[in-house]
Order: structure tokens, then sequence, then C-alpha cells
């Protein structure tokens, strides 16, 4: 009795899931503009995250360099939280510009590997660039790399791995 109850409730998450992404499918939007994108979250505002360049799938990103961000105070270099963080949100909105992203849907990180590939030179901006290259049904797939004005000598690159969830309810997500 208790495996039919299980495989009830699983049925039922299932069609409330599938109704839901009915429901807002007509929402769906191929292409952001920065305009409607410009509401970073708290944690980007904090370091000084700026829009650059959005597309589909693409997403340009710049940390301008601040004092307050220096890792290591005795060569200036911007500590590493700081670069994790602009490849996260720089990752976050690519997905946000993929053409099936369903507008109102929350996402979180599941997974995110980042190869350090030397440190990022004092007093120059950190630049993200980032792609969206896989969106499933409820995982979204997500390459990218940060450099100080070289792409072909990054300080850092990424792939990652979110999970799309349920849409959100202001106030209620918690």
């Amino acid at each position: 009795m208790r495996r039919l109850t299980i495989w009830v409730v699983i049925l039922l998450l299932n069609k409330i899931f599938d109704n839901l992404i009915e429901h807002f499918e007509g929402n769906l939007s191929s292409m952001f503009d920065a305009k409607q994108i410009s509401e970073l979250p708290p944690l980007a505002k904090a370091i000084g995250m700026e829009l650059v360049e959005i597309k589909d799938r693409f997403c340009i990103v710049k940390v301008p360099y601040a004092a307050h961000l220096v890792g290591d105070p005795d060569t200036g270099v911007l500590h590493g939280g700081v670069i994790t963080t602009a490849l996260d949100n720089a990752s976050g909105w690519a997905i946000r510009v993929h053409e099936d992203w369903i507008d109102g849907l929350s996402m979180a990180t599941l997974d995110i590997r980042i190869d350090y590939m030397r440190p990022a030179e004092p007093h120059k901006d950190l630049i993200v660039q980032s792609t969206c290259y896989k969106m499933s049904k409820n995982v979204a797939f997500v390459r990218a790399f940060a450099h100080q004005g070289d792409p072909d000598d990054p300080v850092a690159t990424s792939v990652a791995a979110f999970m799309l969830g349920t849409p959100n309810t202001e106030g209620k997500n918690l």
C-alpha cells in the first residue's frame, strides 16, 4: 500500500509540474534586453558586477577592480571568491537568455567546477564570458571563463550545472 501511495504522489507531482510548464510557455522569450535583466542578485551588486552584453545563450559581465575585492593586500590580487561569484552569476544569466528559458522559474547551482589558471592581475577589471550550451526540462549546463582583456589568457574557467525549479513567488521561496 505504501508503494502505491508513493507512486500516486509522484504521478501527481509530475502532472503538476507539466501543468506549470504549459502555463508558463506563453511567457517564453528567446531573448532578453539588458533593461529586463539589469536587476542583479545582491552578491553580484556587492562586488560591483555589471552586465556588458547579452544575447541568445551568451552573457558577458564585468567586475571592476576595487580595493575591497582584494584577497591579498600585499599583492593586490583579487580574492578567489570574487572570481567564483562572477563565474557563477554570469553562468546563471547565460541560462536566463537561453531561448528555452521560462520566465518566472527559479534556478540553483547544482555543481560548478572552477579551474584557476593564474592569479588575476592587480588593478585590472575581471571580464566573464558564459554560454549555456544545453538546457533540458530540469537542468541547464554552462561553460564560462574569466579573463582581464585577453580571452586567450584566462584567469579561470568553469563548467556548471544548474537545477531549474518551480515558479518564483515573491517572499515565499524560503
